[in-house]
C-alpha cells in the first residue's frame, strides 16, 4: 500500500494537489483537491491487463477546457451542497423559504454556480497501514454560500483497501437547518472505454424509482419497476432496455433496504474484461445515469474516448428535490445532528 502527492496546478491562486493511492493488487486511484475529484481508477482485467475505468483527465487544464465547461458532466467530483436537482431552486426550512441558483433550466443542479465541485478542498491528512491508505479532505461552506443557510463543515475520507474497496465516507455538521445531499459523480466504464457501457450487466436492488416532472425533477410520484425496462432486480444487460428507453437512464432508484444500513445495492459486470463493480451504501437510493448528455468531444489526454453512453454513474445520495418531497429521508441536516454516510465501490476481475 502507498499514497503520495504531486502538484496538479493552481486554481484562483490556490495550489492544487493530486494524490495517488495504490494497493498491492494493482489498483490505483487518483484524487485531486480541486473538487475532491477522482481523476483516475486503474485496475487489472481477467487477463492481467490494466486500464483506466473512469472518465477524467490527467491535467487540471482538462477540467477547464471549453468542451468540458460547455458540457459540464461533473466527472468524478464531490457534489454539494445538494446533489441533483431542486425544483425551481426553492425550498423551505424552519419556516423560511430560500431561493438558490437555477443553473439547469428552471431548476437548481448539483450545488449551484460554484458548488463543492468547483472549490479547492483542504487536505486534513493521509494515513496508511498494511490494509489501506486514506486521504481525508475537508471543506467549509459559509452561511449564505450559493444562498444555502448555515455554516457547514464537511469532511470526506477516501480509502483504498487491499480488498479493492474504494470507500468514501462523508461527515458534516451545520449551525442552521440546511438541505444536504453529498455524492461522488464518477463515471465508470469497465471495458476501459473500448466501447459503450451497453454490454455491461447490471443488478440493482430497487423496486421503484422517482418519476420526474416535465422539467426532469421528481416531485413525489413513484413508479414500480416490475415488468418494465427499468427493472434490474435480476441481472440484465443495460443495452437491452434501450429498445424501450432509447435515451437510456437518468433514474433515481429507491433502495430495497432500511435507510442508513450499509448494504450491497448494486453490481455491474463487464463480460469481456471480467471486471465487476459492487456498490454498497448507507444512502436511501441512487441516480443511475448512462451519460445521455455527455459530449463525444471529450476524451482523456491518452486518447480514451468519452461521450454518450460511454460511462455510467451510480450516484448514491438523498432524494433529488428531497427538501420538497414529503417523507424524503434525511434530506435536511439540523444543528446538533451529525451527517454520516458511506458508499463503497468494490472492484474485482475474474
Amino acid at each position: 500500500m502507498k499514497i503520495e502527492s504531486s502538484p496538479f496546478g493552481e486554481f484562483e491562486g490556490h495550489p492544487v494537489e493530486l494524490y495517488t493511492l495504490e494497493n498491492d493488487n494493482g489498483v490505483i486511484v487518483k484524487i485531486t483537491t480541486y473538487g475532491g475529484t477522482v481523476t483516475s481508477i486503474v485496475t487489472p482485467d481477467k487477463n492481467g491487463d490494466s486500464s483506466d475505468i473512469v472518465c477524467g483527465f490527467d491535467s487540471l487544464d482538462g477540467y477547464f477546457a471549453d468542451e468540458y465547461k460547455a458540457n459540464s458532466p461533473y466527472f468524478g467530483c464531490l457534489v454539494g451542497r445538494y446533489a441533483a436537482r431542486i425544483k425551481d431552486g426553492k425550498f423551505t426550512v424552519d419556516g423560511q423559504q430560500h431561493q438558490v441558483a437555477t443553473n439547469d433550466g428552471p431548476n437548481h443542479l448539483h450545488g449551484g454556480i460554484r458548488g463543492f465541485d468547483k472549490r479547492v478542498w483542504t487536505v486534513e491528512g493521509t494515513s496508511q497501514d498494511d490494509n489501506s491508505v486514506t486521504l481525508t479532505l475537508s471543506l467549509a461552506s459559509t452561511d449564505g454560500e450559493e444562498s444555502f443557510p448555515g455554516n457547514l463543515n464537511v469532511v470526506v475520507h477516501y480509502r483504498l483497501t487491499n480488498d479493492n474497496d474504494v470507500r468514501i465516507e462523508y461527515e458534516a455538521e451545520t449551525d442552521k437547518t440546511t438541505p444536504l445531499s453529498l455524492t461522488n459523480h464518477t463515471y465508470f466504464n469497465l471495458n476501459g472505454f473500448q466501447d459503450t457501457v451497453l454490454d455491461h450487466v447490471l443488478q440493482l436492488s430497487s423496486d421503484r424509482y422517482l418519476v420526474p416532472d416535465d422539467t426532469n425533477v421528481p416531485v413525489g410520484e413513484e413508479a414500480t419497476v416490475a415488468g418494465t425496462a427499468a427493472d434490474f432486480n435480476s441481472p440484465k444487460r443495460i443495452g437491452d432496455a434501450f429498445d424501450e428507453l432509447p435515451l437510456g437512464f437518468e433514474h433515481y432508484y429507491a433502495f430495497n433496504k432500511p435507510v442508513g444500513s450499509l448494504e450491497k445495492v448494486a453490481e455491474v459486470r463487464e463480460p469481456n474484461t471480467g471486471r465487476k463493480l459492487e456498490v454498497l451504501s448507507t444512502e436511501p437510493g441512487t441516480l443511475f445515469y448512462t451519460g445521455r448528455y455527455t459530449s463525444d468531444a471529450l476524451k482523456r489526454e491518452s486518447g480514451a474516448q468519452f461521450g454518450q453512453f460511454r460511462g455510467f454513474c451510480l450516484e448514491t445520495s438523498k432524494y433529488p428535490n428531497g427538501p420538497n418531497i414529503q417523507n424524503a429521508p434525511n434530506s435536511v441536516l439540523k444543528p446538533g445532528d451529525q451527517y454520516r454516510e458511506t458508499t463503497i465501490y468494490k472492484l474485482s476481475w475474474t
